[in-house]
C-alpha cells in the first residue's frame, strides 16, 4: 500500500493505508490479560499505536489510534474464537478519518455467518473453516489470519465474505533489541488487493514491521527506526522481484509494428484520420499514412472497428510501484507525482523507465508544507528553509514546486518568485487564512483540487481549511454558490487573463461528497464488477458523516462542480486531468465526466494528452501520434468521440519499444479485462 503526502481526499492510497494499518498489530503467544504495542511513524515522527490483548486462549481485544494531517482514525474492537482458532465473533466500533462512523459485527452459529457494517451486511451458510475478514479494521482479524494460514496445507484460506488468502514466506533475518533478540519472517500475502501485500512477522506468526512507501512505518515498540530500515530494504527489494517478474513476463518487445487501418486522433489539428495506419520503429513513431507498405514479416496489428489516440496522462498521482501496473492498463503511460518521498519516487522513475517494472513515465513536482500540527508530508518551519527545499528540488530535476495548506499567506510571494528564478512552476492547495484569488496575485500558477475555487468565496481568509471544513463547506454549501455572478465571473476571468492551470480532481471529490452507507462508490459503479472482492469492498460505505437532511446539498454541491468544469472550459481557464485516487480507473472516471459536463470529447482528450504534455515540457516527444515523437498510443475498441466510456475499453497499449496488452495485465491484477487484446497477425 501506498501513502500519499497529500493524503487531501479519501483517495485510494487512503483506503490502502486505512486498511493495512488497521489490521497490523502486533501478538506474541503472551499471557492472558497482557498487550503488545505497535508503533507507527509518519514523516513527522510518532503518529499513532496499534495495541493488542490477549484476554484468554479464544478471546483478543484490539485498539487503534492514528494521528495525522488533521485526520484521527480510532477503533476499538474484539474478537472471540474456538478452540480452532476459527472467528465465532467479531465487533469494532470507532470514528474514519473523513467523520463517518466505523461500527462492525460478525457471527456464526449453527452453520451460519452474519455480518454488517458501514459497508455492507450479508447472511451465507458456513461451516465455520472460512475466516472473515473485517472491512474497516482488522486490529486483531488479518494477525489471526495469519497465524491460521500458517497451519493450513498450502498456506491459503478461504475468505468471507468471499475470496482466497494466500501466504508465501519470502526471507527470515534476526534482530537484537534490548529487550532480547526476534527472528522475523517477511511473508506476501495474496488475494487482499490488485498486488500482494507484503509485511513482516516474527517466528510465531504475528506481525512485527511495514514499510507504507517511505510515508508511513510501522515496528513492534521496543525496536528501533534503525531497525526499521534493515527491514525496509529487504521489503523493497522482494516487492521489486515480483514486479520485476510480472514485466519479464507481460512486457513485449519490438523493432517494428504496424498498426493498420485504425481511426487515429490528431490531437494536434484536431482531426479525426479514418483507416489509417502508423509504424512504429526502435519506439519511435515513424509513419502516419494510409496503407504503409512493410515486409510481410512485420508484425502488425488490425486496427479496424479501433481508434488509436495518444497515451493518457494522469497529472496528480502519489505513485506506488505497483500503480504502473494499473496505470498502464489503462492507457495511462504518463504521470505527475505530485507528492512523493525522494526515495520513493527516484526509485519508480528509474524502475519504469528501464522497464524492470511495468509502469508510466514519471514527471516529478516538489512538495512541501510549513510545520504545524496540521502540516503533511516534509514539512518546513521557516521562509528560508523554504528557499532551501525549492533550490534542492530544482538541483533534483524537480518540474515545480507544490504547495499545502499550512504554508504561511505571507510566505507565497517570495515562494513563487524563487520558484520562478529557478525555472519551476508554483501550484497546490491554497493555503489557510488565504484566498484562491490572493494566491493567483502572489504567484500560484495551477491550484490542486476545485474545491479551492469555491472555497474563495466560502472560506475567504477566516476558515482554517486545514481541517475538514475544507470538505464539508463544499457539501453543504456549494451547491448554493451562484458561479454566474458578477463576483464568480470575475475571479474566472482572472484565472483565464493569467492561464491559471486547475487540477480539479473532480472524480475523487465525488466519491467523497457522494458515498453513501452500504453502496458502492458511484464513481466506480461502471468497474465494479470487474474488480477483485476484496478491493470492492473497500469501495463501499459512506466516508464522511453526512446526515440525511443534507444529502440533496451534497449532491447538489457534487453538481455544482461539474457546472463550473464547463465554465471554466468555456472562459479558456486550461484544465489538466489528476486522480489523487486509485490509479487508471479514476483518470477514466475523471475524462468521462470532463465530457458529461459538455467539453466536447476532442478537447477531453487534448486535455488529456497534447495539453498536458506541453505543461510538462514534453510536447515535443510525447502528447500526439507525430512522426519522429516517442511511441507512447493506445488502441481503444471502440470510439472515444462518441463515447467516453470506451477508455476503459483499452486493447493495446505502446510505451517507447515495449507493448502491453491490458488483457494480461488485468489477469494478474485479479481484474475482470473490459476487452480482449489486440493479436498480432
Amino acid at each position: 500500500p501506498n501513502i500519499n503526502t497529500e493524503i487531501s481526499l479519501m483517495n485510494w492510497s487512503l483506503l490502502r493505508l486505512l486498511f493495512a494499518l488497521s489490521s497490523m498489530v502486533s501478538t506474541v503467544v503472551f499471557a492472558n490479560n497482557t498487550s503488545i504495542t505497535n508503533l507507527v511513524y509518519s514523516e513527522k515522527g510518532l503518529a499513532g499505536k496499534q495495541i493488542m490483548t490477549k484476554i484468554s486462549d479464544t478471546q483478543y481485544s484490539g485498539s487503534l489510534d492514528l494521528r495525522w494531517n488533521n485526520r484521527v482514525f480510532k477503533v476499538d474492537e474484539k474478537i472471540k474464537l474456538n478452540g480452532k482458532g476459527q472467528i465465532l465473533s467479531f465487533e469494532s466500533a470507532g470514528l474514519s478519518p473523513f467523520g463517518a462512523a466505523i461500527a462492525e459485527s460478525f457471527k456464526w452459529q449453527d452453520g451460519i455467518a452474519r455480518w454488517e457494517s458501514n459497508k455492507e451486511d450479508g447472511r451465507i451458510k458456513s461451516s465455520g473453516e472460512q475466516f472473515y475478514l473485517p472491512v474497516n479494521s482488522a486490529v486483531v482479524a488479518e494477525n489471526l489470519m495469519v497465524q491460521a494460514m500458517l497451519k493450513n496445507i498450502g498456506n491459503a484460506i478461504e475468505l468471507l465474505p468471499s475470496g482466497t488468502a494466500r501466504l508465501t514466506e519470502l526471507k527470515t533475518v534476526k534482530l537484537s533489541a534490548d529487550s532480547g533478540s526476534e527472528q522475523v519472517t517477511l511473508y506476501a500475502i495474496s488475494g487482499l488487493g490488485f498486488t500482494p501485500d507484503f509485511s513482516w512477522y516474527d517466528s510465531q506468526g504475528n506481525f512485527f514491521a511495514k514499510d507504507h512507501s517511505g510515508f508511513m512505518k510501522v515496528i513492534r515498540e521496543g525496536f528501533t527506526l534503525d531497525d526499521f530500515e534493515k527491514l525496509k530494504v529487504i521489503q523493497n527489494s522482494a516487492e521489486q522481484e515480483y514486479l520485476e517478474g510480472v514485466a519479464r513476463k507481460l512486457s513485449h518487445s519490438y523493432t517494428t509494428l504496424l498498426i493498420k487501418n485504425a481511426q487515429v486522433v490528431d490531437v494536434i489539428n484536431s482531426v479525426v484520420l479514418k483507416n489509417t495506419d502508423v509504424l512504429f520503429k526502435n519506439g519511435k513513431v515513424s509513419q502516419v499514412a494510409k496503407n504503409i507498405n512493410v515486409p510481410e514479416s512485420t508484425a502488425t496489428i488490425d486496427g479496424s472497428g479501433k481508434t488509436l489516440i495518444p497515451g493518457l496522462w494522469d497529472m496528480h498521482g502519489h505513485l506506488s510501484k505497483d500503480d504502473g501496473l494499473l496505470n498502464m492498463a489503462a492507457g495511462v503511460t504518463n504521470v505527475r507525482d505530485v507528492g512523493n518521498s525522494h526515495d520513493n519516487i527516484m526509485e519508480i522513475e528509474r524502475l519504469f523507465n528501464t522497464n524492470q517494472v511495468i509502469g508510466n513515465r514519471v514527471f516529478r513536482a516538489g512538495f512541501f508544507d510549513q510545520m504545524s500540527e496540521f502540516s503533511a508530508g516534509l514539512s518546513v518551519k521557516s521562509l528560508a528553509e523554504a528557499h532551501e527545499k525549492i533550490d534542492w528540488f530544482a538541483d533534483n530535476g524537480y518540474i515545480q514546486i507544490k504547495l499545502y495548506s499550512s504554508i504561511d499567506p505571507t510566505w507565497v510571494e517570495p515562494i513563487a518568485k524563487h520558484a520562478h528564478r529557478r525555472g519551476m512552476r508554483l501550484s497546490g492547495h491554497i493555503p489557510a487564512f488565504m484566498t484562491a484569488e490572493q494566491a493567483v496575485k502572489a504567484g500560484y500558477d495551477e491550484i490542486q483540487h476545485i474545491n479551492m475555487l469555491f472555497l474563495n468565496f466560502l472560506a475567504g481568509t477566516e476558515v482554517d481549511t486545514r481541517q475538514q471544513l475544507r470538505f464539508t463547506l463544499i457539501g453543504e454549501k456549494a451547491g448554493d454558490v451562484d458561479i454566474n455572478s458578477k463576483e464568480f465571473n470575475d475571479f474566472i476571468q482572472l484565472l483565464a487573463d493569467n492561464q491559471i492551470v486547475i487540477d480539479p480532481t473532480v472524480s475523487t471529490f465525488r466519491s467523497l461528497l457522494l458515498k453513501e452507507r452500504k453502496k458502492i462508490d458511484p464513481e466506480f459503479l461502471a468497474v465494479a464488477e470487474h474488480l477483485p472482492p476484496n478491493v470492492l469492498r473497500q469501495l463501499k460505505g459512506a466516508e464522511m458523516n453526512v446526515t440525511d437532511d443534507l444529502k440533496d446539498n451534497y449532491q447538489a454541491g457534487a453538481d455544482a462542480m461539474s457546472a463550473l468544469l464547463k465554465k471554466l472550459y468555456d472562459k479558456g481557464v486550461p484544465i489538466v486531468p489528476g486522480t489523487d485516487n486509485i490509479a487508471g480507473f479514476t483518470l477514466h472516471r475523471e475524462l468521462e465526466l470532463y465530457a458529461d459536463a459538455g467539453i466536447p470529447e476532442m478537447d477531453v482528450l487534448k486535455i488529456a494528452s497534447i495539453n498536458s504534455a506541453k505543461l510538462v515540457g514534453a510536447a515535443n516527444y510525447l502528447g500526439s501520434i507525430t512522426e519522429g515523437k516517442s511511441a507512447d498510443v493506445i488502441l481503444i475498441d471502440g470510439d472515444p468521440l462518441k463515447d467516453m466510456s470506451v477508455l476503459r475499453k483499452t486493447s493495446l497499449v505502446i510505451k517507447d519499444n515495449h507493448f502491453y496488452r491490458p488483457e494480461e495485465l488485468y489477469k494478474i491484477l485479479g481484474v475482470k479485462p473490459f476487452t480482449s487484446s489486440s493479436h498480432l497477425q
